[in-house]
């Protein structure tokens, strides 16, 4: 597949099949994820798979809070991506220049968990908005912070276009415009 299809085709699904995902799939993704690069190769992260039956609708009940993302007790698999402390390198640097490199570093962590996802037929929604606090316990996480969780599964549904801003209003050559 060529890289702006698979882009195209990585979408946040809010619908799956119930179907389960096969480990050796979950583990191709975490490769992609693991093979990321990231600040001063700090690799501040690490991802929490769910996929026990017992513990699924917990976690989904987790993401579900407040009335937001409802489809997530269709999920087969939610990730917890957990933030770990970044290497000395990497702190001074997020420091000194006054970015917080760790969250950046994650975030392409998991877009790329999320493309290779895209490439291996299953679908994947990134959620920000979830209750951190039930997800840290049910985990065992302790005081570490979990920004983000990914639900992962088998999509039941179309790819759509993707309606994203013209190309000269997102970027400009050699100056701010």
């Amino acid at each position: 597949m060529y890289f702006l299809d698979l882009v195209k085709k990585r979408q946040s699904d809010r619908k799956y099949k119930n179907t389960p995902v096969d480990r050796e799939k979950i583990i191709k993704c975490l490769e992609a994820a693991r093979l990321a690069p990231s600040a001063c190769n700090s690799q501040p992260w690490k991802f929490v798979v769910v996929d026990d039956p017992q513990l699924l609708p917990e976690m989904a009940s987790a993401a579900a809070g407040m009335g937001m993302n409802k489809f997530a007790v269709q999920s087969p698999v939610i990730v917890a991506v957990v933030l770990e402390k970044m290497n000395f390198t990497a702190r001074i640097g997020s420091v000194i220049k006054d970015k917080e490199y760790s969250l950046l570093d994650v975030g392409i962590a998991v877009e790329n968990f999320c493309l290779q996802a895209a490439e291996l037929g299953l679908g994947t929604c990134i959620l920000g908005w979830f209750d951190e606090k039930k997800v840290k316990k049910l985990l065992g996480i302790g005081s570490k912070r979990v920004p983000l969780l990914i639900t992962l599964g088998y999509p039941d549904g179309e790819t759509r276009n993707k309606i994203r801003k013209d190309i000269n209003t997102m970027s400009s050559w050699n100056k701010y415009e």
